[in-house]
């Protein structure tokens, strides 16, 4: 096990999380390499997202606008905006090669909105390029172990 290599993704991972928790959408967006995909897909088998209903298949134009839409102010959906707390855990490496890595971990999301809580549990998938001392997210998929259930609004990024 690359510990070096694992230390890095994770401190990589973690400080996205307390971007999307904090609110940081355009640095969250600098994350990004240029064609990076961020999916969350309806099937928890699926493999092919192109052809299969997903909840977001975004490109860097739908992660913008996405990110426009959060902080626009337009949206009842995203109004107030939901305060959020992501417990990321059990990573691991599970492909390397070349300066690409794929990281595999779990995520717990809390939210509260409207005098609500709500839970979402999902496993993650991380690929990650290599950009000089630090990585990029080529694709991000968010599995919610639910997601073939009736999900509540979810006016925030997974």
């Amino acid at each position: 096990m690359n510990l070096s290599l694992l230390h890095s993704v994770t401190a990589f991972v973690w400080l996205e999380a307390d971007m999307l928790d904090h609110n940081e959408y355009a640095a969250w967006l600098d994350l990004w390499s240029p064609q990076g995909t961020y999916i969350v897909p309806i099937d928890p088998e699926t493999t092919d997202f192109d052809n299969t209903l997903n909840y977001a298949h975004d490109d860097a134009t739908m992660r913008s606008l996405r990110v426009q839409r959060l902080t626009g102010g337009e949206s009842m959906s995203t109004q107030p905006m939901a305060r959020t707390v992501r417990n990321v855990s059990r990573l691991r490496v599970i492909a390397e090669e070349g300066d690409t890595v794929t990281v595999r971990g779990a995520q717990d999301l809390r939210d509260f909105r409207k005098d609500v809580f709500h839970q979402h549990t999902a496993d993650v998938t991380w690929t990650l390029v290599k950009n000089g001392e630090t990585w990029r997210i080529q694709r991000k998929v968010v599995r919610l172990i639910n997601s073939v259930d009736t999900l509540t609004g979810i006016g925030y990024i997974l």
